[in-house]
């Protein structure tokens, strides 16, 4: 999310794997073909996205936008926009951003009642950068109210504070995920009944050494014993020329070693490719994943070949070694 929305204001399953394939854990990447984009309608655009279920079964998507755009709907399919999260300003991150409005990379979730939502201020290629909290009882436009900072980083620290994700293991312990670039994602613990910070420690998961080290947004995902890290690798924000793609590495503990398929740990630029550009669909990136009932569902962005941002929505399936697959 280096960019963001700034650079880019500026700038149907298509086949099955074989049954061997699943078997030993091969994903499309092997097949050389990758899935289009679930059917999405109404409101499509959206940059990082990011989607809660509400405990009344229809959803809340928000997105890196001017005072953090928000989307609602009823089936995860047809999408309406809903306004901002902070439709008069926030003041509080004008240090990060240089007055813009624009805020980056929200996460949002429903905890203990009420729904919170992580999120990032800084400006294009600087990691002078701050990840904020906010809170609110609806969800709804508006209704969000500033928590405070969590994270930041500056000039010197060698990492960037943007592109939070929240995750909460199966024992109740409360995790913050986040990184672009410099050297890779971190992670921070946090204390459940605040949402801030329980120590002092900041936890190394993975990076690069290609490519401009181009990691970020950061994903973990909890599924029968392993933690999965979501990536994207490459380069955003930059319309139809985009190459960003998702891997995925994992782990039996949130706090790594994070693995690839091949063993290649993440901290050595390790990393499965799991979704690329292919067809129409260009730089499919900033992953996120959560679970709908049966379902395992992966939300990203893509560009169109015009250069429009457009909201992505798979499903995953899991091979008998544990490995996702899009489909």
């Amino acid at each position: 999310m280096r960019s963001r929305l700034r650079k880019f204001l500026l700038a149907g399953v298509t086949g099955l794997l074989a049954v061997t394939a699943g078997a030993y854990g091969l994903t499309r990447a092997d097949a050389a073909t990758y899935p289009n984009p679930g059917v999405v309608t109404g409101s499509t655009f959206a940059h990082d996205p990011t989607i809660v279920k509400k405990p009344a079964g229809d959803y809340i998507l928000a997105y890196t936008a001017p005072g953090i755009g928000l989307k609602t709907s009823a089936d995860r399919t047809r999408f309406t926009d809903a306004g901002k999260a902070f439709p008069n300003g926030t003041p509080w991150a004008d240090t990060y951003t240089g007055g813009d409005t624009n805020l980056w990379a929200p996460d949002i979730s429903y905890r203990n009642g009420r729904y919170l939502m992580y999120y990032s201020a800084s400006t294009f290629g600087s990691s002078r950068s701050a990840i904020f909290l906010a809170a609110s009882t609806t969800g709804a436009a508006g209704t969000w109210t500033n928590q405070g900072k969590v994270v930041e980083s500056t000039t010197s620290s060698g990492f960037n504070a943007i592109d939070p994700n929240l995750t909460v293991t199966p024992n109740g312990e409360w995790w913050l995920s986040f990184g672009s670039f410099w050297s890779g994602i971190k992670m921070i613990k946090l204390n459940p009944s605040t949402g801030k910070r329980a120590d002092s420690a900041i936890h190394h998961l993975a990076e690069r050494f290609v490519n401009s080290k181009s990691v970020e947004a950061p994903h973990i995902y909890h599924r029968n014993g392993y933690y999965y890290l979501f990536a994207a690798f490459d380069l955003c924000c930059k319309g139809a020329s985009s190459t960003y793609r998702t891997v995925v590495g994992r782990s039996t503990s949130i706090t790594g070693p994070y693995k690839d398929r091949a063993g290649t740990l993440m901290t050595a630029g390790g990393g499965t490719e799991i979704l690329a550009s292919h067809d129409a669909v260009h730089g499919p990136g900033h992953p996120a994943v959560f679970q709908d009932g049966a379902q395992d569902v992966l939300v990203y962005h893509y560009y169109t070949p015009a250069g429009d941002a457009r909201l992505g929505i798979n499903l995953l399936s899991w091979s008998s070694s544990g490995w996702p697959t899009v489909y």
